[in-house]
């Protein structure tokens, strides 16, 4: 008898999880999960506990490292350990697993979690902006109609980045079925692109700026000309660490929003301490985050309804999410701090990076 399409998809969904399950190993304490994401030990001596936050090598989720490193170079009463992942699924089978409780995602992802009954919170936002369209260099796509017919890699269907394109092409009279999207972890986008696999991609920075510098990719769009103040990615926590521990959520939020007050004024500074971290060359990051301070920006984080809710209106008309819940199930800003200043870090004590 031949396999239905739903026993082969379940199937798939089966060895997908089995091999989360042995990547993240939920049974082990939480910790790193490889000594490669211990990128910085400072000399903080006040930490009495830790906690291991999830990120991708991505400038929206920059403040995460630079946490780490300020943890580490502080008086903090927490170290946080970041650990890098280089997609989303695997961020999703870390999470429910609880190998990590806390971590950056992107926002409708993190709403099909909720509705799918994954107790998470939205507690800040990793950045504004930060996002293109991106095309090869030599291409003669100059418009969206332009992609018509041709291959699109985003990061994930619920991805703020697919919510755009399902925008902009309603602006152009374009059908849905009129662009090709598929799905590539965003370090494989700059590759695809250049070999030929894929037409175009839309992910956040500095995979952009990568496809640019290398002299393979062209900006088409600006996130930020589509959809002023476009968000992508924002700190998810499950529940069960704010009701257990909400003096350590309340340090890593206080933390977050900190890091990107200090990124914003000093971001030459943050793209050095984070290419250790992002293990990407310096040049790409620095310029991210100095060519265009409109590139990406790490002020104005901390989540509203409107911001949100529009985002949850766009998922529900395309079908992806399913249903709507209250933005007091979703967002919990009782962490955000009243005044955010700058994290203290010693420029000194950022290492300087290993020349290839």
């Amino acid at each position: 008898m031949k396999l239905t399409i739903a026993k082969l998809i379940a199937g798939i969904v089966v060895i997908i999880t089995t091999l989360g399950l042995l990547r993240y190993q939920p049974w082990k304490t939480d910790g790193p999960a490889d000594a490669r994401d211990i990128i910085h030990e400072g000399a903080n001596k006040k930490a009495e506990r830790s906690l291991t936050v999830g990120y991708l090598p991505v400038t929206c989720h920059l403040t995460c490292p630079v946490t780490d490193f300020a943890s580490k170079t502080t008086r903090s009463s927490t170290n946080f350990n970041s650990r890098v992942f280089t997609d989303f699924p695997t961020v999703v089978s870390a999470l429910q697993a609880k190998q990590v409780q806390a971590t950056f995602m992107i926002v409708p992802l993190a709403m099909k979690l909720r509705e799918q009954g994954v107790p998470v919170k939205i507690c800040y936002l990793g950045h504004r902006d930060g996002s293109e369209i991106v095309v090869a260099k030599n291409s003669k796509v100059r418009s969206l109609t332009d992609l018509k017919g041709k291959t699109v890699a985003i990061p994930s269907p619920y991805s703020n980045q697919h919510f755009v394109m399902n925008k902009l092409m309603g602006d152009y009279g374009m059908q849905p079925g009129d662009i090709n999207f598929v799905i590539l972890p965003p370090p494989d986008m700059p590759t695809s692109l250049a070999s030929g696999a894929i037409d175009g991609y839309f992910v956040g920075e500095p995979f952009c700026a990568k496809a640019e510098l290398d002299g393979t990719g062209r900006v088409l769009y600006y996130a930020r000309d589509i959809w002023p103040n476009f968000i992508s990615c924002a700190l998810v926590v499950h529940e069960d660490l704010i009701k257990e521990n909400r003096e350590v959520v309340a340090d890593l939020v206080r933390g977050i929003a900190q890091s990107g007050a200090w990124a914003e004024t000093h971001r030459a500074e943050a793209a050095k301490l984070a290419a250790p971290y992002y293990r990407q060359d310096e040049k790409v990051l620095n310029f991210v985050l100095t060519s265009n301070p409109r590139r990406v920006s790490y002020v104005q984080l901390t989540p509203t309804d409107i911001d949100l809710q529009r985002i949850q209106d766009i998922g529900l008309q395309m079908g992806l999410l399913k249903k709507k819940i209250p933005m007091s199930e979703l967002i919990d800003r009782d962490f955000v701090p009243p005044v955010i200043t700058p994290a203290p870090i010693d420029k000194s004590k950022i290492p300087e990076p290993v020349r290839k």
